[in-house]
């Protein structure tokens, strides 16, 4: 190939075989893979074994010798991420959750940046890069402390919810915090003089992100699902997140304020479980080179150089955001085992540090020097995280204590009764029948039009294929008692069925079957009940013939739910005779191919 040159596509081969080793190495060690990535950046970087590619010319080949080469691609990772965090929020939640974020989280966050930035003031910091510092280090670590709550099984509990509104507060904090440190780097700190001439181009770029996304983003998304593609679906994905980032950077805010407004104003239309599960490949890859950028540009040598000092730091702000938590949590009146738990697991510094501390850097907010250090010390209290997590599983083994508040930690983790695969003509008929008994239902369908209609009407209904189990996933299938597939194309219930049976052995699957054949095999991939469309028919038109003819109704419909019950058992035999058969055939086959290589064997 001409003008073929390997070093362009070095660093990105480097990255996708450490994504390949670290990411199923972590999940195997069940440790968060952000470490994996943190610690990979570190290895390979030019501190690391980076460091002897001049001597050994090898090692070039396989180390991350340029980090500024991969920074503006990792950026998009912050970018990525803000926009989901955006997408998991509504007003609704936010009305519900609003004394715990706006409460708890605003003294947490307030709290802690004035603690910390008083002690840098103390040891000789100017007061502008101590108020960097303060927010900087209050920030805790979204993408470490959510995936360990849940592994630990406390993310919805109090103590959960308690620290996920404060991580939610901190989250809508970071585009606020980027743009103080930009003020303060470009004009020297004087933030009256400048505030004009910097808020008026910002709040006109706010301003046509906010409207234009609200006029444009539902028929955008309306006319990609109408067509059909899901090329299409990804690129207007694509678009929405860097386009509205590049518009929010001209006018001199951050990419990811506008990504993260665009996510909020895509979380009530019904194009938002389908837009998850299409940018979560993207977010988990430029999430993951964000943090190899930030582990490749610390410098490991000046931890080994003074460890007493970087350690201190670290221990240092673990506990004065544990004091402070703590201390904010009592004073709200919640439990002392909720305020315990907060305090830990929100004590260590988080993954936006690295992004306002490294603006902060760039921007001459903060001195080089006392920056790296503080990043070195962020990134050892992170490390701290999964250790503090195993911690607090310990020492809570016995069920939480009744808050004194109750009313401040709300349940806002509504989980669906039901899941109705399908919304046509059978699909609409069956959620008639669970609204009319309250039971609490979302809708799948991959029909834009129809999605579009009901989700006018206050349907729950979203647009995406419900045959990607992640999609099924998003919409709360892990909490839903029942799955209910209507869709009249047998293939994809049949997917749908296998896929959801295997997640979840538990889990009622009802679905809607073609014919009596086609009912015996969804039987055997796992359907707790299938009905087959000709024996239903059928048994209503028996059931209107014999009431038409006189024969009272208690009676009809008994006879009917008999016949139809007798089906039923008729059934379930069949596909487990099948099912036994195949098992017998797969064992038979096995044993051949094992007689032919034993034969092999021999004649060798």
């Amino acid at each position: 190939m001409n003008g073929f040159a390997p070093e362009h596509y070095k660093q990105a081969l480097v990255f996708l075989v450490t994504a390949g080793v670290v990411v199923p190495l972590f999940r195997r060690l069940r440790v968060s893979p952000v470490l994996g990535f943190l610690a990979a950046g570190v290895l390979l970087g030019p501190q690391g074994i980076g460091a002897a590619a001049s001597s050994v010319p090898f090692l070039s080949h396989v180390t991350i010798g340029n980090v500024e080469a991969i920074t503006p691609i990792a950026d998009f990772g912050v970018v990525f991420l803000l926009f989901m965090i955006g997408l998991e929020l509504s007003w609704e939640r936010l009305v519900l959750m609003r004394r715990l974020v706006f409460g708890f989280g605003a003294f947490q966050v307030f709290g802690c940046a004035a603690a910390l930035a008083a002690l840098a003031v103390h040891f000789g910091t100017t007061p502008d890069s101590a108020a960097v510092l303060g927010f900087a280090l209050s920030l805790s670590s979204t993408a470490i402390v959510v995936p360990v709550l849940a592994e630990i099984k406390r993310l919805g509990g109090p103590s959960g919810r308690a620290i996920f509104a404060v991580l939610l507060f901190q989250d809508l904090m970071v585009a606020p915090l980027l743009f103080m440190v930009a003020v303060l780097g470009r004009h020297g700190g004087d933030l009256g003089v400048t505030l004009v001439s910097t808020l008026l181009p910002a709040a006109v770029g706010l301003s046509v992100v906010v409207l234009g996304g609200r006029l444009l983003l539902r028929p955008l998304f309306h006319h990609v699902a109408a067509a059909g593609s899901t090329e299409f679906f990804m690129a207007a994905c694509l678009l929405v997140v860097i386009g509205t980032g590049v518009l929010t950077a001209m006018s001199g805010l951050s990419m990811g304020l506008g990504a993260f407004v665009a996510g909020i104003l895509l979380a009530e239309t019904e194009y938002r479980r389908e837009v998850e599960v299409t940018i979560e490949p993207f977010k988990g890859l430029a999430l993951g080179l964000f943090f190899v950028a930030v582990g490749a540009s610390l410098d490991i040598s000046k931890v080994v150089a003074d460890p007493l000092h970087l350690l201190g730091i670290a221990f240092g702000l673990i506990l004065v955001k544990l004091c402070v938590t703590f201390s904010v949590a009592r004073v709200l009146k919640l439990s002392s085992a909720t305020a315990a738990e907060a305090a830990v697991m929100l004590g260590p510094g988080g993954e936006f540090a690295f992004v306002i501390l490294t603006a902060a850097i760039a921007s001459k907010a903060l001195p080089a020097d006392l920056g790296g250090d503080v990043l070195i010390a962020v990134t050892l209290s992170m490390c701290m995280i999964p250790a503090l997590g195993a911690l607090v599983q310990r020492w809570t083994r016995h069920p939480e204590a009744e808050l004194d508040e109750p009313r401040m930690l709300p349940d806002v983790t509504s989980a669906p009764g039901a899941i109705v695969v399908g919304y046509g003509r059978v699909g609409r008929l069956v959620g008639e029948m669970l609204r009319a008994h309250a039971v609490p239902f979302v809708a799948v369908d991959t029909n834009a039009a129809l999605v579009k209609r009901f989700r006018a009407e206050g349907v729950e209904i979203y647009w995406g294929n419900a045959s990607r189990p992640e999609f099924l996933a998003r919409c709360g299938l892990a909490r839903a008692k029942a799955l209910i597939i209507t869709m009249d194309t047998p293939d994809e219930a049949e997917a749908i069925v296998r896929l959801a049976r295997a997640d979840h052995p538990s889990l009622t699957i009802v679905a809607r079957a073609r014919d009596a054949h086609h009912a015996t095999l969804l039987y055997r991939l796992g359907a707790s009940d299938a009905v087959p469309e000709t024996i239903e028919a059928s048994l209503q038109l028996a059931e209107a013939v014999l009431v038409e003819l006189g024969i009272p109704m208690g009676h009809v419909i008994a006879s009917i739910h008999e016949k139809r019950d007798e089906f039923r058992e008729q059934l379930r035999p069949v596909a487990a005779r099948a099912e036994a058969r195949h098992a017998t055939k797969l064992s038979l086959r096995m044993k051949e191919a094992g007689k032919r290589r034993a034969k092999q064997v021999e004649n060798e």
